[in-house]
C-alpha cells in the first residue's frame, strides 16, 4: 500500500498552513497538496493587512511567507499536484491527485476560494490586458491612467483606495446605491478626490482589440447606457469556493463545506478550513484559528479511531 499518512491537508493558504505547523508540531505524519506554484493563497495579492494581530501593515506577501517558511523550519512536506478526488476505503483515505495519489487517515480540506467574474463579453478575451481581479497585483501597471473597479464590498473599496495612490481617476461601478464596504473605508473612499462612484450601474461590456480602451455601462434604474473610457477594469465582485473536487463527497451549502467551529464535515475524518468552509467571516485571522482547529480535530478522530 505505500506509506500512509496522519493526515493530508489539501491546499497551503493561511488555513492550510497553519494546520500543516500544528501537524507537524504534534508530530503527524503529514502532507500538503498545493496546486499553484506558491503557498499563502488570496492573502498573496492583498498589498497590506492591517488586522492581523501584532503584524499591522504587514505586506501579504511577506505574511503568506512568513506562514510558509514556519511550515518549513518545522519539517512540513509539501508537493505540488492537484487532487481530483478524495474517496474513503476500509477506514482510509485515497486522494488521487494529476500526478500521485496519496493514502491517510485524515484529510483537511482548505482550498479556498477564487474570484467570481462578470461573465460579460471582453472580460475574457482581455484577462491580463487591461482586466485584472488583483489591484494589488496589477495597479503598478496602469499609474496615471484611468481604471474602474466594479464590486460594492471591502475588496473593491480597498482596491479604489490602493488605485487612487498611483491613477490619474478611479471609477467605483456598483449596481447599488449604497456601498456594503465596512464604513471606517467607505469614508476613506469617499475622501478621495479622483475617485468618483458610478452608483446604480452595472458593466456590460469590455471593449478592446489588444487592450482594454473602454466599458460599455449601464444605469439598472433610467436604463440609461453608454461608453466609458478607461484603460484598466479590476473586478472585486466577489470570490466562490474551490470546492467542486469534493461534489458528492460532504454536505455543502452553495458550495460551501459545512463544517463548525471544529472544522468536522458530514464524513468522519475529513475537516474543512479556512474560507472553503460555511463561516461568518474569511479573514486571515479566521483561516489560521480553522488551521489549529481541525489539527486539534484530527488528534481527537486519530485517538478515538486508533
Amino acid at each position: 500500500m505505500g506509506k500512509i499518512y496522519d493526515v493530508v491537508i489539501i491546499g497551503s493558504g493561511p488555513a492550510g498552513l497553519t494546520a500543516a505547523i500544528y501537524a507537524k508540531r504534534a508530530e503527524l505524519e503529514t502532507v500538503v497538496i498545493e496546486k499553484e506554484v506558491a503557498s499563502g493563497g488570496q492573502v498573496l495579492n492583498t498589498y497590506e493587512v492591517d488586522n492581523y494581530p501584532g503584524l499591522p501593515g504587514i505586506n501579504g506577501y511577506d505574511l503568506g511567507m512568513k506562514f510558509r517558511e514556519h511550515a518549513d523550519k518545522l519539517g512540513a512536506e509539501f508537493v505540488t499536484d492537484d487532487v481530483v478526488r478524495v474517496e474513503k476505503a476500509d477506514g482510509l483515505f485515497t486522494v488521487t491527485c494529476a500526478e500521485e495519489s496519496y493514502t491517510t487517515r485524515t484529510v483537511i480540506i482548505s482550498t479556498g476560494a477564487s474570484h467570481r467574474k462578470l461573465a460579460v463579453p471582453g472580460e475574457e478575451e482581455l484577462t491580463g490586458m487591461g482586466v485584472s481581479y488583483c489591484a494589488t497585483c496589477d495597479g503598478a501597471f496602469f499609474r496615471n491612467r484611468v481604471t474602474a473597479v466594479t464590486g460594492g464590498g471591502d475588496v473593491a473599496i480597498e482596491d479604489a483606495i490602493f488605485l487612487s495612490r498611483m491613477c490619474k481617476k478611479v471609477y467605483l461601478i456598483h449596481r447599488r446605491d449604497e456601498l456594503r464596504g465596512a464604513r471606517t473605508l467607505q469614508t476613506q473612499l469617499f475622501s478621495l478626490d479622483n475617485v468618483e462612484v458610478l452608483w446604480d450601474t452595472v458593466v456590460e461590456k469590455i471593449n478592446g482589440a489588444d487592450q482594454v480602451e473602454s466599458i460599455t455601462i449601464r444605469n439598472v434604474k433610467t436604463e440609461a447606457s453608454g461608453e466609458l473610457p478607461v484603460d484598466g477594469v479590476f473586478i472585486a465582485v466577489g470570490i466562490h469556493p474551490q470546492s467542486s473536487a469534493f461534489d458528492g463527497l460532504v454536505e455543502m451549502d452553495h458550495g460551501y463545506i459545512k463544517a463548525g467551529e471544529d472544522c468536522e464535515t458530514s464524513v468522519p475524518g475529513i475537516f474543512a478550513a479556512g474560507d472553503v468552509r460555511t463561516k461568518q467571516l474569511r479573514q486571515v485571522s479566521t483561516a489560521v484559528a480553522d488551521g489549529a482547529n481541525a489539527i486539534t480535530s484530527v488528534e481527537r478522530y486519530l485517538t478515538v479511531n486508533s
